[in-house]
């Protein structure tokens, strides 16, 4: 029988995006970190491309992972909106690597526009519980990295060690992030095993990070069933 074990990450940055109902030109963030987006990254720390064997064989075993998210109280935190472009300024001729394409494979006639927030100085405690063995892993990848790791988006990146430790008990995981504060004050929102325990559903259950040369698996995720717990002391 495998050993159960408490990975606790503690995600701080002046900018983070947990994207989880994006679409066309309008990119959301999440209030709190998506079961994706911290599967993605620890995929991103252990090397594994998307869409590829080893992704394949090991996307199950970290998406079977349990995951609590604590918000940590913070007294400026806001959703900022970003007004962006993409591929605007270049020569179809001499620089079509920069520009987007349309569906037919030709360069877009005119710059791609979207909208795209982010969560500013937001900080969370996240606390993974499963398989020792699994999470051994995860912390192996999350001391020396194989890729960058980030916060939803590739401009967000961490501004501390995003690895805690590995304890025995969801309560020394919670200490190491909170210290002696009361859990019960904080804002948290934990995966549940059954749907009446919980109080909302996500789509960010990871199936599938995207296409490589070895799979024409597009990105997939399922529905996550989670319980919202708000505390007193709000972190976003």
């Amino acid at each position: 029988m495998s050993e159960t074990a408490y990975l606790a990450l503690l995600l701080d940055g002046p900018l983070q995006s947990w994207g989880f109902s994006s679409r066309f030109q309008r990119r959301t963030t999440n209030l709190y970190p998506t079961k994706s987006g911290v599967v993605g990254l620890i995929c991103a720390a252990m090397g594994l491309a998307k869409g590829s064997p080893e992704e394949a064989q090991m996307l199950p075993e970290l998406a079977r992972l349990s995951m609590t998210a604590i918000a940590m109280p913070r007294n400026h935190v806001a959703r900022l909106e970003d007004f962006h472009t993409t591929g605007g300024g270049y020569d179809k001729k001499t620089e079509p690597q920069f520009i987007p394409r349309k569906a037919s494979g030709k360069p877009c006639d005119n710059p791609t526009v979207s909208r795209r927030q982010y969560l500013h100085d937001a900080r969370f405690g996240v606390i993974l519980a499963g398989d020792r063995s699994v999470l051994d892993g995860v912390a192996a990848a999350l001391k020396d990295p194989v890729w960058g790791v980030w916060f939803g988006r590739k401009s967000c990146l961490p501004a501390q060690p995003i690895l805690r430790d590995l304890f025995r008990t969801q309560t020394e995981a919670e200490q190491a992030l909170v210290g002696d504060a009361p859990v019960d004050q904080l804002t948290r929102v934990e995966d549940v095993e059954n749907f009446e325990a919980g109080t909302d559903s996500y789509n960010d259950q990871p199936l599938s990070f995207g296409q490589s040369n070895s799979s024409a698996e597009g990105r997939a995720y399922t529905v996550r069933r989670v319980k919202l717990t708000p505390g007193s002391s709000s972190g976003v």
